[in-house]
């Protein structure tokens, strides 16, 4: 009977704990379906307010905002924000960036034609409204060199009218458009340095070993060597700018050290000084007195943002503010007498919070966020961990969980989720702490999501970002892979349902894992990602060959034997053979940089191929999708193609076509509720 007795037991236990797990999974099942799927006009739709700036006189506070579907500047005197009116009026294209000009009576801000970045910059006065295009002229990318409030009439602007591959430096008065020829760039630089008095103080050139000389002017036209940096630091090394005499040059610097230190150089005296350093993260932003030119606090930024100030005058105001809240904070602005600011408090699960920060008393006035429509919304919150390489190298990564998926808060779901890879563009950048909307959006439909800063990212020292140098398909690709691994280790990623996602490089990665590796991900999203990278080079806008030695380093040098081979063994497009499951791929057919044959020749191949595949073409867009309604269609198409093929959750299509240039010219039927959704799209 004893036997017996124990044997029920442990069959009434068995019995017991089944039944538990299916009343959790019960209860979980309840808990998803409770939680309300967030629209994606609130999380993708465009925030009321952001780039909020103070004019130097601190009279007006203006910011970016929504009219007529894309964004413009609007301003409103400082102790009066209700009473606002707009400055910019397109309707076409919006704003992307801006700044005051030291006049107080004009708004700068630069515009394209349908994404092909050929910039024109603008002038908009803010009492007679009158808009100025400064510079008028076809097929020329311009760009802002030097700004001074000694000279708030001019701005230094370099123009490719020329010569397509080199700017040239002009001097321009704002009011008049006029315009003088300061630097004619014969000698083929690659950028400028400019001084506090609009002077051209320092000239780069790239060198076919991909070392960096930087020049100074001798006179008479002639230059002399200033500075060499050898190729291996030539991404945490440069020239950050002067102060205000001109006689103290401050540097990003990593020779002798792995990671970017911010140091002076006094030109008198050739005296060195390491200001601020981190053994683990670069110098990233950097707060600059805005007469002195001297710089005053650095950011280091490891998994979050960490401010080491250097001038005691600001360390009180720094102090203050960290008070505030627990969120990462950057001043985004500053009056010309420094009295006072605008500051941002960053989330992860909620809008930026801005402020104004009145030094002389000492206290901060809440302004608003970003976009009430995100406050008050049930937001999940971003992980930081550091994930080994198979050949130890520490992957910074970032990771989000549906809200219902972590109960005990411990950072791990109850069972393992769909997940979403998120791969970061450039390769060149990094992926960081804060609110992200792709995060928050898959998140809210059922997923996991994981982003990983894989070797070759930027920020965390030298030997971790030249460890990509030809490593496209390759280690770079690995890293993603092992990440992935870890996810499924740790029973945050069920291995039967991940997605591989990106724009950019993210999509070339998307297209690699794909192709390589083609049993490991359910399905991939891919935008403005290059397939063939023999094609993507020899489609570069010519502007960017100044630097053309870089991409050659650390991608693959066409121009040898060895190069071309390296670069077809890990072009995606000669391995779409390999591809077994599902891609959508998006594109701008005027992309300066990734062109739109990049998208077109795998999509071709994958069908001859007879493989699923989906193609969005957006005819006026660029490298990414700026206009507001492209961006919405182009995530109502990636959410409803992922819940195809991972099961997640989504909000259909609805009316976000409208608005749209969407064109689906292959694939349409692949994903559920497009053809119908295309069939009722209205302009």
């Amino acid at each position: 009977m004893a036997k017996w007795a124990y044997i029920l037991s442990i069959l009434l236990v068995i019995s017991f704990a089944c039944f538990s797990l299916a009343d959790s999974q019960q209860l979980q099942t309840q808990f998803e379906n409770s939680t309300e799927i967030i629209p994606r006009h609130v999380i993708f739709g465009n925030p009321e307010r952001i780039s909020v700036l103070i004019s130097p006189d601190g009279k007006w506070i203006s910011y970016l905002t929504a009219l007529s579907g894309v964004f413009n500047v609007r301003m409103a005197p400082v102790d009066n924000i209700s009473d606002d009116r707009s400055i910019t009026n397109e309707t076409i294209r919006g704003v992307e960036s801006y700044f005051w000009a030291y006049t107080n009576h004009s708004i700068v801000y630069r515009q394209d034609t349908f994404g092909d970045e050929n910039w024109h910059i603008y002038a908009v006065n803010i009492i007679t409204g009158v808009k100025l295009d400064l510079t008028p002229y076809k097929n020329v990318s311009a760009k802002i060199e030097g700004v001074s409030n000694k000279f708030p009439q001019e701005l230094l602007i370099g123009l490719n009218d020329r010569n397509s591959e080199y700017h040239d430096i002009y001097r321009v008065n704002i009011t008049t458009g006029e315009r003088r020829l300061v630097l004619k760039n014969d000698n083929r630089f690659a950028r400028f340095v400019i001084d506090d008095d609009l002077k051209v103080r320092l000239a780069a050139n790239v060198t076919s070993s991909g070392d960096v000389y930087y020049l100074k002017p001798a006179g008479n036209g002639s230059w002399e060597q200033f500075m060499k940096i050898n190729y291996i630091d030539s991404a945490t090394t440069y020239p950050i700018g002067f102060d205000k005499t001109g006689d103290i040059l401050y540097t990003s610097e990593s020779r002798g050290r792995n990671t970017a230190a911010i140091e002076s150089m006094n030109l008198a005296t050739n005296e060195t000084r390491v200001l601020a350093v981190d053994p683990k993260a670069d110098a990233g932003m950097i707060m600059v007195h805005p007469t002195e030119m001297t710089i005053q606090a650095v950011d280091f930024n490891y998994y979050r943002h960490n401010w080491k100030v250097l001038d005691e005058t600001i360390k009180p105001d720094i102090d203050y503010l960290g008070k505030i809240a627990e969120e990462d904070m950057a001043v985004t602005s500053r009056t010309l007498d420094d009295s006072r600011w605008i500051v941002v408090f960053i989330s992860d699960n909620g809008p930026a919070r801005y402020y104004i920060y009145d030094r002389n008393a000492r206290s901060a006035l809440y302004l608003f966020s970003a976009d009430r429509g995100l406050e008050n919304r049930t937001l999940s919150r971003m992980n930081c961990i550091t994930i080994k390489s198979r050949d130890g190298l520490d992957l910074v990564s970032y990771y989000t969980l549906p809200v219902w998926a972590d109960k005990d808060k411990d950072g791990l779901p109850e069972k393992p989720l769909a997940t979403v890879l998120l791969v970061h563009g450039g390769p060149w950048e990094r992926d960081m702490w804060g609110f992200d909307a792709l995060h928050q959006l898959l998140s809210n439909r059922g997923y996991a999501v994981l982003s990983v800063n894989f070797r070759g990212s930027t920020g965390f020292g030298k030997s971790f970002t030249n460890a990509g140098d030809r490593e496209w398909g390759r280690k770079m690709q690995y890293d993603l892979l092992d990440a992935v691994n870890w996810s499924i280790e740790k029973g945050i990623a069920d291995p039967a349902r991940i997605a591989i996602m990106g724009g950019s490089y993210g999509g070339y990665a998307t297209l690699a894992g794909m192709t390589f590796t083609p049993k490991i991900f359910a399905c991939g999203v891919e935008y403005c990602g290059p397939a063939n990278l023999t094609s993507f080079l020899l489609t570069i806008p010519p502007y960017w060959k100044p630097d053309i030695e870089m991409k050659f380093k650390r991608i693959g040098d066409l121009r040898t034997e060895g190069g071309r081979i390296l670069l077809r063994e890990r072009s995606p497009l000669l391995y779409v053979d390999s591809i077994q499951r599902p891609i959508l791929i998006a594109q701008g057919a005027n992309d300066p940089r990734v062109n739109k044959n990049e998208s077109s020749q795998i999509v071709q191949a994958m069908q001859e191929k007879k493989i699923p595949v989906t193609y969005a073409l957006y005819p006026d867009e660029g490298h990414g999708f700026v206009r507001p309604g492209n961006g919405m269609s182009f995530y109502a198409l990636t959410e409803a193609f992922l819940s195809m093929h991972l099961g997640g959750r989504y909000e259909p299509f609805g009316r976000d076509l409208n608005g749209s240039s969407i064109t689906i010219p292959v694939g349409a039927d692949q994903v559920p509720g497009l053809v119908e959704a295309l069939a009722h799209k209205t302009s």
